[in-house]
């Protein structure tokens, strides 16, 4: 890229931000109807514009179902909308909190305030409901809003950058540019809560760039989120579940099940189950409608060097069809893969998979999932299949994890009062409804004195009646 255009464009970045924030020191917190009308907006933009999106979005996957698209998505973020625009008066009210006897008749009260300005650095593999769903929190907590999209997908960042200026003031909030000089400054930018979705790696790099402003963020990684077969699960039920969570947008979820533990003696016929389910559901040739293209040539490569490196190190393969490498290249479509005789030396577990390819590894003692697991970096995701309660409460116990499914997978995510976030590795911080409200948030807590109260007097000069209090006090402590 041309240097002016490069200086261009981290100046219009520079003048957009220092606008906002401008405005968010210098304005009143926005009131209700100000902010329901900004989340009204923010609805009406995604239902004006939902065939664009999913024509945009596909694009930029060289393939994905629109169903797909509106099932985790659209749907996703609409549901979101829905349920804070009805819960935000209760959120924005002055929160009681209890007084100790000492300071009464006074009160406490923690009152909820926007932060200023939030940035999110959104990913590709859900463009519009990673990018708006954390938009939607930010805008009901009262805050400014600056986006990056990630350059993986143009075509959708380019319509979103267009949809949001026309139904925003660029004060209320604002799309940038996607190329890699933008991303580097927008990370720097001293925002007053920064939100990033993507990789451990990438992760790492935004953390760092905002702790030298001191920023506040909030981390959404990945990992290797694991399944657990107990003896007690329905095989059949569990390989259906796992097989359609894995291939959900071909596997590029960052919580989808990374690698699954079986009880040895149930190994090779689970392994068969989950074919069988891959293949009623996706079938078998490439140009399968239902089934979503890898989002660049640099990611499938990355999937081919994982397989290959498995099987130099005699991994056993499972494929729902033999790929015929020129077709399933063209659509940049990598066949669903089922790996066993898996070990911790291959690539494939150690690091995340993010595509459909899925290790399966047996166990003999119930002890050694959870062993394994907690050997590992804390998932970003953890499920669970069986009906014996005492072994899944054991499992629940003893393991950490961003969240947890039971008897299925990636539902926990679509609960809105629950919160998503990951922890240690797989990130930092939650949102998602009030969740997410509160991160973008000060919850500020204030105490209002009374003037009956003399406990507080406790100025000098000191005497025995300060001594008598002072007695009085450790002992209501």
């Amino acid at each position: 890229m041309d240097q002016a255009v490069q200086s261009a464009g981290r100046r219009a970045l520079d003048d957009g931000f220092h606008r906002m924030r401008q405005v968010s020191r210098q304005s009143p917190p926005p009131s209700l109807e100000t902010r329901r009308d900004r989340l009204a907006r923010l609805r009406a933009l995604i239902l004006d514009h939902e065939e664009r999106f999913n024509a945009a979005i596909s694009a930029d996957f060289s393939h994905r179902c629109a169903v797909e698209t509106q099932i985790a998505e659209t749907l996703s973020v609409l549901g979101e909308i829905k349920h804070t625009s009805k819960q935000l008066k209760a959120w924005m009210a002055p929160r009681r909190i209890a007084t100790q006897l000492q300071f009464l008749p006074g009160n406490n009260r923690l009152l909820p305030q926007p932060l200023g300005v939030v940035g999110i650095i959104a990913p590709w593999n859900y463009p519009l409901q990673l990018t708006l769903a954390p938009a939607v929190a930010a805008l009901a907590a009262g805050n400014l809003v600056m986006i990056k999209p990630s350059e993986l997908t143009p075509r959708f960042a380019a319509l979103l950058q267009e949809t949001v200026a026309a139904t925003f003031d660029p004060t209320e909030m604002v799309v940038t540019g996607i190329d890699d000089d933008i991303a580097e400054a927008f990370a720097a930018l001293p925002f007053d809560h920064l939100m990033f979705t993507g990789s451990t790696r990438v992760g790492r790099i935004v953390a760092a760039a905002a702790g030298r402003n001191l920023t506040p963020v909030t981390l959404e990684l990945g990992g290797k989120s694991p399944v657990i077969i107990d003896r007690s699960a329905d095989l059949d039920q569990a390989a259906a579940r796992i097989a359609y969570a894995k291939l959900l947008n071909a596997g590029q979820t960052c919580i989808a099940p990374d690698y699954v533990l079986v009880p040895q003696a149930s190994l090779q016929a689970f392994a068969e189950k989950v074919r069988d389910a891959m293949t009623r559901m996706f079938g078998t040739e490439p140009g399968n409608a239902d089934y979503t293209s890898i989002i660049a040539d640099r990611h499938f490569a990355r999937l081919e060097g994982l397989l290959a490196d498995a099987q130099a190190h005699s991994a056993n393969v499972v494929q729902t069809a033999k790929p015929d490498d020129a077709a399933w290249k063209a659509l940049r479509k990598f066949p669903p893969t089922i790996l066993t005789g898996v070990t911790s030396e291959m690539k494939i577990m150690q690091e995340e998979i993010f595509g459909p390819l899925l290790p399966i590894l047996g166990y003999d003692e119930a002890s050694e999932p959870i062993a394994f697991i907690n050997a590992r970096d804390r998932p970003l995701a953890l499920y669970w299949f069986g009906t014996d309660e005492a072994a899944r409460d054991e499992v629940l116990a003893r393991t950490v994890s961003g969240g947890v499914t039971v008897n299925d997978c990636l539902v926990h995510f679509a609960q809105v009062n629950q919160p998503m976030g990951g922890v240690g590795a797989s990130g930092s911080g939650a949102y998602h409804g009030e969740w997410g409200f509160t991160t973008f948030s000060k919850l500020k807590p204030v105490f209002y004195r009374s003037p009956y109260n003399r406990f507080a007097d406790l100025y000098p000069p000191y005497g025995g009646r300060l001594k008598r209090l002072a007695a009085l006090l450790r002992w209501l402590s």
